[in-house]
């Protein structure tokens, strides 16, 4: 009665865009909040030099040998 024609499909309408875009908007800042926290990536990759660092404290390598994989990952 109040409505006239199609007017009230197009607020539904409006009202689903406007609830996806602020989930949307809530996963999106959970996301950045867990990379920041992680400090942008995450916490079981590790990079080659820290692979490198790792076995040389272990005594895998030597001093020349964790040298020469320093100047190559560099």
């Amino acid at each position: 009665m109040w409505m006239h024609g199609d007017v009230g499909w197009g607020w539904m309408a409006l009202g689903w865009i406007s609830m996806i875009v602020f989930l949307g908007s809530i996963v999106a800042l959970v996301v950045w909040a867990i990379g920041r926290a992680t400090g942008g990536r995450a916490s079981s990759i590790t990079t080659s030099l820290e692979i490198a660092k790792a076995r040389y404290a272990r005594g895998d390598i030597t001093k020349e040998a964790f040298e020469s994989l320093k100047r190559d990952l560099a």
